[in-house]
This record gives C-alpha cells, structure tokens and sequence, in this order.
C-alpha cells in the first residue's frame, strides 16, 4: 500500500470518526430555535436574551433535561414576517432543532404562528402581544407566554371606570398591536361605562410619530383622559412633547406597558407623574421566586433585570417543562404536554389553558412616579392573568377548532 493510499484512507477514517464525534454529539443536545427582532427592537430584547441564557446556563449546571444538555440556536428576524419565516425554516431543516421559541412584534409572531401550522411543529410565542396569535387565528401548535394585548388592557380599565371620565382621547402605534389594545379598551369601557365618549384618535406609524402634531390634535379635543398603547421611541417623545406642552394638566393618563423599565428607565426626570400603567417593578418585588431570579441575573450580568429578561428566561422554562413532560421531542406528545401545562416562573406559577393557550402569567399595575430623579412605580399590585379573560364560551366562538 503505497503513501498515497495510506494518506487518503487517514483522512477518510478522521472524517469518519469526527462524523461520528458529530452525530453523537448531537444526539447528546437538545436544539431549540430561537428568532428574534434583535436589531429592531434592542431595548427589550437584549435584556431578553440575557434571560434565555441564564435559564439554559441553569439548566445545564443542574444536568440538562432528558439527560441531555439545551442548546439554543438564535437567529434575528429583523422585525419582518418574510425573515421570520425564512428564518424558520432555516431553524428546522439546517440546525434540525426540536421546536420554535421567540418572537417580538405582532405581526412576525402571526407569520411564525401560521408556519408552525403548515410544518407541524411546536412554537412557543414569548412576546407577541396579538390576541388573535390564540384567538382569531389560534392553532394547534401555537402558545403565547406573555400576557396579551386584552389581558394587560383589561388589567387597566377597572381605574379608569373608577374615575368616571367622559371624554377620552386614544393614541396608539398603528400595526397589530395598537390596534387590538384600542379595540379593546373602547370595547371594555363601553361595557362597563355606556356614556363614555372617543373624542378622538391619532395612529402614528411604529417609530415615526409627529408628537407636536399629535400633542396638538389631542388638546384640541379637550379630552377627560387618554388611553395610550405608544411605547419605546414614540412614548418617549409622546412625553416630552405633552410636557412641553401642557397636555397631561388635569388629564388622567393609562398607558400600557409604560411601568416597563425598557421603555420608563429612558424618561429619566421626564416621567410624567400618576399615568396608570402596566409594568415591571423590578426592585420592589420581593416575593422569593423573583428575588431568586433577580439576585441570579444581577451576580450573572452585573446589571438589573428588565421584563424582557423575565419573558427570556420564562420561555425557556416553559420550553423544558414541556420537555420533561413530554418525555420525548415528539412534537404531537410536546403539543399535549404544552395543554394545561403547569410551572415556575419569577413571577409565580402559570398554567398554559387548553383552551386557548394562553399562559396565565400577569402583569403589574400601578401608577408611575419620580423618584431620586427616576421614574419608578408606586401603588402598584400583581394582576393574575387568568383573571382577565374572556369567558370559555366566548373564547370558543373566536378560535378556530384545532
């Protein structure tokens, strides 16, 4: 056998053993794929990612689960639909992974929420707040984490039918999520008070609000109160520009998702005192699941935590507890198991509904404040999400049978 020979049947032999070193490997890993708006929306979603990686790092030190070790394989979706999906499809057929997590927007966890259909895999919605991702266009192989647009909606408008306001002025991002919060709201506040009036409505674009203009128009109306769902850039120059110009004087302002620090924190001295909102009172929140979770995050990054970051570690936890339900990666035994599943999360346990999907997890309510320069949230309480959702019989009338 001359040299020639031997070298080639050296390097076949190597080859073969890493192919074997490769597929062991991986049989000893279970693979989740992850999709994300990263570049989009970095404020909620850094603090998102640092979440999911201290739940896999936690897993891992406590021995994996099914005996073998969680691998996350993340790809950003770049806040589009088309991306999202081909993302997807990249995450199942190339990385081989068990099952979908993640999302942001409304409109790319829709798009994701119909691919998962077609392919028959489990995807576990994080973030999207669209009712109609478990409603409207709920299916079989989708689960929502976070509370959803009515949920944290419904949290709010007990205050406001407590103050008895007339007029109402509402302003909202217009994509998906707005709009369903706004649909929402008027349905709610009509329900519980008939004689409430919309004076009027601004929909500025995601990320491209006029606020002088929509400050203007609002104050034109002579408004009681004002319902708002802006977040991130457009909220923040909401604020100012109603600062500036009086608008919030002798006016209740509810606001969702505002008590959140990715979106407060950078209002600084500017946060507006009183607004009724949902959010995250990081450091205030001493119940021992979350002050587990915030000592682990803040040893871990040197940083507090966001909601972001209770959403990326919850996922996870919800994505192995489904797994060691299951008992298998099957996807039809992991759908099952994903039924009424129960767990721990930072913020208590929660329960996906048969029903619907839908987590129980909840939001916190509160008003916001100033303090030592800061915004932060005061008066706030624990809104349990299973208490603000529409009745079975209702829920069965808006999603399609499985």
């Amino acid at each position: 056998m001359n040299r020639r020979t031997l070298l080639k049947l050296s390097t076949a032999f190597g080859a073969a053993l890493f192919g074997f070193a490769s597929a062991a490997q991986a049989q000893d890993t279970i693979k989740l794929g992850e999709m994300n708006s990263y570049k989009v929306f970095a404020a909620f979603l850094e603090p998102y990612k640092k979440g999911w990686e201290l739940a896999v790092e936690e897993v891992n030190a406590a021995g994996g689960v099914l005996g073998k070790k969680l691998e996350i394989v993340s790809r950003d979706d770049n806040g589009n639909p088309g991306d999202a999906v081909r993302v997807a499809e990249e995450l199942l057929s190339r990385e081989k992974v068990a099952f979908l997590i993640g999302t942001f927007p409304s409109h790319v966890g829709l798009a994701v929420s119909s691919f998962a259909k077609e392919k028959k895999v489990l995807f576990i919605a994080a973030e999207p707040l669209t009712d109609k991702i478990v409603w409207d266009q709920g299916n079989k192989y989708t689960f929502r984490l976070r509370a959803s647009t009515y949920m944290q909606t419904a949290m709010l408008v007990p205050d406001a039918v407590k103050l008895k306001k007339k007029r109402w002025a509402i302003v909202y991002p217009n994509y998906e999520y707005g709009q369903s919060a706004t649909a929402a709201f008027k349905k709610l506040m009509k329900e519980k008070q008939p004689d409430v009036e919309f004076v009027i409505e601004q929909a500025p674009p995601l990320g491209k609000i006029e606020a002088g203009a929509v400050v203007d128009a609002i104050a034109a109306a002579k408004p009681d109160a004002i319902f708002s769902s802006l977040f991130g850039p457009d909220l923040a120059k909401f604020v100012r520009e109603g600062n500036t110009r009086g608008l919030f004087k002798g006016v209740e302002v509810f606001n969702l998702l505002a008590g959140e620090p990715e979106y407060l924190d950078p209002l600084k001295d500017e946060t507006p005192e009183g607004w009724y909102v949902t959010g995250y009172p990081w450091e205030q929140i001493n119940t021992p699941e979350h002050k587990k979770f915030r000592e682990a995050y803040m040893k871990r990054f040197n940083d507090y935590p966001r909601l972001g970051s209770i959403v990326g570690y919850s996922t996870v936890q919800s994505a192995v507890a489904a797994i060691k339900k299951a008992g298998s990666l099957d996807t039809e035994k992991l759908v099952a198991a994903m039924r009424g599943l129960e767990h721990e999360t930072p913020f208590g346990k929660i329960t996906y509904r048969p029903q619907d999907h839908q987590s129980t997890m909840g939001a916190y309510v509160g008003k916001l404040t100033l303090k030592d320069g800061k915004g932060t949230m005061k008066d706030w309480y624990y809104a349990d999400g299973a208490k603000f959702l529409p009745s079975d019989a209702d829920i069965a009338k808006m999603r399609p049978a499985d």
